[in-house]
């Protein structure tokens, strides 16, 4: 096998998921959205690096203490037709990470399922069905009560709306806000569409090409985003209102290839606004003020 080089597909992040609150991650594809959330997962392993839940580094676990750390970190994805077994019960799904990952019995495990699945707003009767028997909608409220049933203190939604229709987002996004206050547990959420991370996220994330480039209290963000990849993010997204219609920044050329990434800022080679440190000097994150983080040279 031919090595053709390495690829850093994410580089030097730092972030803190809050109890009880929601984290948003943007960016285009490639910027590293789901590499972040299989290390949260342990679906990969850093090369470098830590990563903390409260206070413990997650790679110290093993054994017990793994599947344990299953059981507290889990996941929503974003197609509920390929995301649930066809072969499975809905409720041997639900209950899956507490009979794998803990000792519990069936009877206990089949009355956690009905209690989650009204938590989501399914009969508990429908947990004997199989998911082909359900709408897409419905679906995804079977994966986010297999997400909740081993009391998890962090959920990844990954894209948890985007495949659904319009009509029903709006149910899945509140059915989740409604869930987190209920339960205290924490979202970090992966989507593109910025309204769904408006909406859901206390604190959001801009990434690209790897790297953060911007992290702020989510309104703060969308009200004054000062990076000029935000800028040219948000200006791309169809606004709520005609009203707020805006001149979209159009960004050439395209993103750099990630096994060689240019020097010094990332962004550089896009950006409207580059001087000539931003291609040999890589900027750090500096607080603006409010909590609001940002990588770049133009404000300094």
């Amino acid at each position: 096998m031919k090595t053709v080089g390495q690829v850093r597909a994410v580089d030097s992040i730092d972030f803190t998921i809050n109890a009880g609150e929601t984290l948003g991650l943007v960016g285009e594809s490639g910027c590293g959205k789901t590499t972040t959330s299989k290390l949260l997962l342990r679906l990969e392993e850093p090369t470098a690096g830590q990563i903390f839940m409260e206070g413990t580094d997650i790679q110290t676990f093993s054994g017990q203490s793994l599947k344990e750390y299953r059981t507290q970190v889990q996941a929503v994805f974003q197609d509920p037709w390929s995301s649930l077994s066809p072969r499975m019960k809905i409720k041997d799904i639900v209950s899956e990470a507490l009979v794998v990952n803990r000792d519990i019995s069936k009877k206990d495990a089949y009355d956690r399922v009905k209690e989650v699945m009204e938590q989501v707003g399914l009969a508990p009767e429908q947990a004997e069905l199989y998911p082909h028997e359900f709408s897409g909608g419905q679906r995804q409220r079977v994966a986010v009560a297999s997400a909740l049933a081993s009391y998890p203190k962090l959920i990844i939604l990954d894209e948890p709306v985007s495949a659904l229709d319009v009509s029903i987002r709006a149910q899945v996004m509140n059915l989740l806000v409604d869930l987190q206050a209920e339960t205290g547990v924490s979202f970090m959420l992966v989507a593109h569409n910025l309204a769904t991370v408006r909406y859901m996220a206390h604190q959001t994330v801009v990434m690209y090409l790897g790297k953060i480039v911007e992290h702020s209290p989510t309104e703060e963000l969308y009200d004054n985003p000062l990076h000029p990849y935000t800028k040219a993010l948000f200006s791309a997204a169809l606004p709520a209102h005609p009203d707020d219609i805006g001149d979209e920044i159009i960004l050439t050329g395209e993103v750099p290839s990630p096994i060689n990434p240019p020097s010094g800022c990332n962004f550089h080679p896009r950006c409207p606004f580059a001087m000539d440190r931003c291609s040999v000097e890589e900027p750090v994150i500096k607080d603006m003020g409010n909590g609001h983080l940002l990588s770049c040279h133009l404000y300094e």
